[in-house]
């Protein structure tokens, strides 16, 4: 409105300042709208085109590892000859000469008839019946009756080299094995499928007895005895 118009409207009681400033108002706010209207919908553009910000993938917690036991390998077992019946020292040696390698029935029955001939496996035993110290036996000492003085003083020298006593039946098989006589006959009777007599003759160059008594006998009775077992 120009400053004639205003004094126009002020003459004729129509144009008052409160009307003046609300013209005023409207202007500023028209001028207002026509710069914030195109800011604003330029913002709300941007706005939409702005890459979507999703949330991080969820951590996945790992998975505990299940313990896993070593199993040892089932030993297979073995089968073993034990004797019926028998004692404690008959069983202890047939075991000893199987760790040897021995397999045979007959070559174990032909071993254990020839040592109950001898000693009825009393290893303190001396020759004529009596159970004594090998210091004070004066004659054939122990399993197989060491009579011959090389191999009776052997026994004691291998006990003291070695430990133990010699009245022990350990000792005295451990000794036994170690003799050149048997060592000269251990592979034949490790050799299986022959018949007692067969290695009954070897025996005889093992032990080299002067009667032969009833271990013949014996060894087939042990050969009866021998049951198998898994062990």
């Amino acid at each position: 409105m120009t400053l004639r118009a205003v004094e126009g409207a002020t003459r004729e009681g129509w144009y008052t300042p409160l009307l003046y400033g609300c013209r005023i108002l409207l202007n500023l706010m028209q001028q207002f709208l026509s710069v914030a209207l195109p800011l604003l919908v330029t913002v709300t553009t941007s706005t939409a085109t702005l890459p979507q910000v999703l949330p991080p993938p969820p951590v996945e917690e790992p998975t505990p590892k299940t313990a896993i036991l070593e199993v040892a390998p089932e030993k297979p077992k073995e089968k073993r000859f034990i004797c019926k019946g028998c004692s404690e020292h008959e069983n202890t040696t047939l075991a000893f000469f199987q760790e040897r390698g021995i397999t045979d029935r007959n070559a174990l029955a032909t071993i254990l008839g020839n040592i109950k001939q001898e000693s009825t496996f009393v290893p303190n035993i001396c020759e004529g019946g009596s159970r004594t110290s090998y210091r004070n036996c004066y004659g054939g000492y122990g399993l197989i009756q060491w009579t011959s003085a090389n191999r009776y003083h052997g026994l004691g020298d291998f006990a003291r080299k070695y430990g133990g006593s010699p009245s022990s039946l350990h000792t005295q098989l451990r000794y036994l094995t170690n003799e050149v006589q048997w060592q000269e006959i251990e592979g034949k009777m490790k050799t299986p499928g022959k018949s007692i007599n067969s290695y009954m003759n070897n025996a005889y160059r093992w032990i080299g007895w002067g009667i032969h008594g009833a271990r013949t006998q014996y060894a087939h009775q042990y050969a009866n005895r021998l049951i198998t077992v898994e062990v």
